[in-house]
């Protein structure tokens, strides 16, 4: 893929930090919404509570998801950053696979099925399960936010070749004569 230019990966920026920010913030209110549902005595705020969970796992985490996956692979593919030259990036793009994955088959069938129980006028099937996505997706995406300000380790091993080769590729071109006019 060709380098973007500069106004385009701007743009792209502000998109996938959005998406990103989005997600996260998203996560923190399904992480409220759970809370809210296993801690309180009333069937009918338990059922608002997964209701709402259910509107926000199926209208808005899979286009936020999706969204920052491919505003990423972008950035990843159209700046110096690359996808698999450095470990933080790498890190990043499989704990987005897992996290998009683990929401689509995990998330939103546990809490369809909580809408359903409590629905039905049962009581929650368990707290744990509905609490558990969010704490660990929340943290995902804390951790993700973390690495993604700090840009830890290093590069990969196929970052430090094309380091290399690009520095040898500078200093051959600089000891090269010029051409004259």
């Amino acid at each position: 893929m060709k380098p973007l230019k500069r106004p385009l990966r701007r743009a792209v920026l502000v998109v996938h930090v959005s998406a990103s920010a989005g997600w996260l913030g998203l996560t923190l209110g399904l992480l409220a919404l759970a809370t809210a549902a296993i801690t309180t005595d009333s069937g009918t705020m338990t059922e608002a509570a997964a209701r709402s969970m259910k509107v926000f796992t199926d209208w808005l985490v899979l286009p936020l998801a999706v969204l920052t996956l491919l505003s990423g692979l972008t950035l990843a593919l159209g700046t110096a950053w690359g996808l698999m030259r450095h470990r933080w990036v790498v890190t990043k793009f499989c704990i987005t696979l897992v996290t998009l994955t683990a929401s689509v088959f995990a998330l939103r069938p546990g809490v369809d099925h909580a809408v359903q129980t409590v629905a039905s006028g049962a009581p929650l099937p368990s707290a744990t399960d509905l609490v558990m996505g969010p704490i660990v997706s929340f943290s995902a995406y804390l951790f993700m936010t973390v690495i993604s300000v700090l840009k830890p380790w290093g590069p990969t091993r196929r970052g430090r070749r094309l380091r290399a080769e690009a520095t040898s590729r500078k200093a051959l071109d600089e000891r090269s004569p010029g051409q004259t006019v």
